[in-house]
């Protein structure tokens, strides 16, 4: 089990910014040795769903909790990248669920 607070700091912010944007996309995000660049800040875009639970998810009240498998997952695949940039990281309920890197930043 991994915990937030185990995180390298770039890891932890980005984690923490797919809580706060709950349901949308990060697009443009810049990877360089496996840590996510958060500043600049990618372009973040809210989806809004209509009818359905817009709060946040209930880590956010907390200062350290044990990840989900998506994040996990997100962690290793940004380790794997190393360097380059993923065009567009889906987001659903607070949680990475798919992410699109182009070809070109995929190779080694």
């Amino acid at each position: 089990m991994v915990f937030l607070s185990e995180l390298p700091e770039a890891k932890a912010c980005l984690v923490r910014t797919l809580q706060e944007l709950h349901y949308g996309r990060i697009e443009g995000l810049i990877v360089r040795g496996g840590e996510p660049v958060l500043d600049p800040m990618p372009r973040i875009v809210t989806e809004h769903k209509f009818g359905g639970d817009h709060g946040p998810p209930a880590e956010v009240e907390r200062e350290d909790f044990a990840l989900r498998k998506q994040v996990t997952d997100l962690c290793q695949r940004l380790d794997q990248l190393g360097d380059g940039v993923i065009e567009v990281l889906t987001v659903k309920d607070g949680l990475p669920f798919s992410m699109q890197v182009c070809a070109a930043s995929t190779r080694r």
